[in-house]
């Protein structure tokens, strides 16, 4: 499911940039778009991480330097049957976690220090099965590549800005047609790639849940990390954090205050419907036992 999810992702990408660049050039400008298109895919899909992990400052840690943490994901890749992901530190107060890579074998997760700072040890398990999840359901590679989609796409609504500022006074002799439409994609890309990001986000987010929930035994461990994390989300907002890579984290880098924008534009569901699926989950488990 997730290969035809990130092979979507990049058909969108492509026939955005190919739409545009041959309303801008005609097939010259197809033809271009089709070019920086393919290449962007073929860059997204090898060093989609790489670029997320250097966008927020992540420090590669080993067992030497991070030695309990690194004991948890050992721990959890062993019962999950995963390779030993690569592990990341991100210099940042706002507590927040994310996993990224093309597949289980190239994958890397990251924690920020606030999370270390204010969670326990179950807390901080429930949260990196949670993102170990993500790594075997093959999510990482569609998070990353989206967050790449979501910054191509934002970067051709500026292009396409630009051109319409520039055009409005040639266009304005010939009825303004083609400023108008180049608004107007300005206006609709960055929508279409939001709505992209969610559809994406949502189902992951609640599928990881469960996952971390029978892979700890303990869905309580992460829920009682959301709850801190839900409750430190508006006073610690992410300095640096992005728009296109926002469905990536655990919870909204951008505080919970941005749910006030409707259900329609969150990015992550909602904190306390994830939180009663868990506590659904832990009755469901005590059941089984």
């Amino acid at each position: 499911m997730e290969i035809f999810k990130t092979a979507f992702l990049m058909v969108t990408l492509m026939l955005i940039f190919i739409a545009v660049g041959g309303y801008i050039g005609g097939e010259h400008g197809m033809m271009i778009a089709f070019l920086i298109a393919a290449g962007t895919n073929i860059f997204s899909y090898f060093f989609s991480d790489t670029l997320v992990l250097k966008r927020y400052n992540a420090i590669p840690v080993d067992e030497s330097n991070a030695h309990g943490l690194y004991e948890i994901v050992s721990r959890l890749t062993q019962k999950a049957n995963l390779p030993m992901p690569k592990i990341y530190i991100i210099p940042e107060e706002a507590p927040n976690a994310f996993a990224t890579g093309r597949n289980p074998s190239h994958a890397a997760v990251a924690v920020t220090e606030g999370l270390l700072k204010i969670l326990n040890e179950n807390e901080i398990e429930g949260v990196l099965a949670h993102e170990l999840s993500h790594v075997r359901h093959y999510d990482i590679l569609t998070g990353s590549i989206a967050a790449i989609l979501a910054g191509a796409i934002a970067m051709v609504a500026n292009f396409a800005k630009v051109g319409s500022i520039a055009g409005q006074s040639s266009s304005s002799r010939r009825g303004g047609g083609n400023a108008i439409v180049m608004l107007a994609l300005a206006i609709l890309m960055p929508i279409a790639a939001t709505i992209i990001q969610m559809a994406i986000s949502r189902e992951r987010e609640y599928k990881a849940d469960k996952g971390a929930a029978y892979l700890t035994g303990h869905p309580e461990w992460l829920a009682s990390a959301l709850r801190k994390l839900e409750s430190y989300s508006n006073s610690y907002i992410m300095q640096n954090a992005s728009e296109q890579s926002a469905h990536m984290f655990i919870v909204n880098p951008f505080g919970s205050l941005t749910n006030k924008l409707g259900v329609l534009f969150r990015t992550h569901p909602s904190t306390s419907d994830r939180i009663a699926e868990l506590e659904r989950l832990e009755q469901e488990i005590k059941r089984g036992m």
